[in-house]
C-alpha cells in the first residue's frame, strides 16, 4: 500500500507541477497586480485567493469593494459568480468519498477545488483507486493552492515591473488552460459543451456583453446537455 501511495503522490505531483501550476502563477499573478492598483492591501489580496478560490468571484470582490457596495451584495456577487463550483462539486467529490470519510473532512476538501483539480481528477481518477483518489487530489489541489498564492504575492509586489495591460493579461492564462485541459477529458459530454459554448461566448458577448457568461452558461450548457442525451438515442436506433 505504502508503494502505491508514492506512486500516486509522484502521479500528482508530476500532473501539477507544468501547465497546471504555471497558468495558476500567471492569472494570480494578474489578479495580485489588480489587487494592487485598485489600492487594497496584500492581506487582501492572499485572502481572496484561499478564501474563493476562483477568478471570477475574486474579479467581482475586488471590482465591488472597489465600488463601495455593501458587503451583503458583495458577497451575493462573489457567490454567484462561483456557483459553477455547485455543479462541479456535486460530480467530482462522490468519486472520492468512502465509508472512512468524515463529512467534515469533505467540506475542507471542497474548499480546494478548482477547475484545474476537477478535470485533472476526471481525467486521471479512472486509472486510481477510489482509496487513493483523495491523495491525488489533496497532493494536485496543494500545489495548485501554493502556485496561486506565490502568483498573488509576485503580483501585488511586482506590478511595477511590467506592463499594466500584460500583468491583467495574465489573468486569462488560466480560463485558456482549462479549455485546453477539458478538451483532453475523455467525456463525450465534456467536448461537447465545450464545442457548444466557445461559439456561443463569443456570438452572446457581440449582444449582451454584460450578460454573456450568464447567457453562455444558460443556453449552451442546456443546449450541450440536450445534444448529449440525444446522441446515445440516436446510436442506439440506428
Amino acid at each position: 500500500m505504502f508503494s502505491e501511495y508514492r506512486e500516486v503522490t509522484r502521479l500528482a505531483v508530476k500532473d501539477a507541477i507544468g501547465f497546471p501550476a504555471i497558468t495558476l502563477l500567471a492569472s494570480m499573478t494578474g489578479f495580485g497586480s489588480l489587487v494592487h492598483e485598485s489600492g487594497l492591501p496584500l492581506t487582501m489580496a492572499m485572502a481572496a485567493t484561499a478564501g474563493i478560490w476562483g477568478l471570477p468571484g475574486q474579479l467581482t470582490l475586488v471590482e465591488m469593494h472597489v465600488a463601495g457596495a455593501s458587503a451583503f451584495f458583495v458577497i451575493l456577487a462573489v457567490a454567484l459568480a462561483n456557483a459553477r463550483f455547485l455543479p462541479m462539486v456535486v460530480s467530482f467529490m462522490p468519486l472520492m468519498r468512502s465509508r472512512a470519510t468524515r463529512t467534515g473532512w469533505m467540506f475542507l476538501l471542497v474548499q480546494m477545488l478548482s477547475i484545474n483539480s476537477w478535470a485533472a481528477g476526471l481525467r486521471r481518477f479512472p486509472q486510481i483507486a477510489p482509496e487513493l483518489r483523495q491523495r491525488y487530489y489533496i497532493v494536485f489541489a496543494s500545489i495548485c493552492m501554493v502556485a496561486g498564492l506565490i502568483g498573488t504575492m509576485v503580483g501585488f509586489v511586482g506590478v511595477g515591473l511590467m506592463p499594466r495591460s500584460i500583468a491583467l493579461g495574465l489573468i486569462f492564462m488560466n480560463p485558456l488552460f482549462f479549455a485546453v485541459l477539458l478538451a483532453g477529458v475523455h467525456s463525450r459530454t465534456a467536448s461537447v459543451a465545450l464545442l457548444v459554448g466557445a461559439p456561443m461566448g463569443m456570438l452572446f458577448h457581440l449582444i449582451a456583453p454584460d450578460l454573456d457568461l450568464l447567457l453562455t452558461g444558460a443556453f449552451g450548457g442546456t443546449l450541450a446537455f440536450w445534444i448529449s442525451r440525444r446522441r446515445p438515442e440516436s446510436e442506439a436506433a440506428s
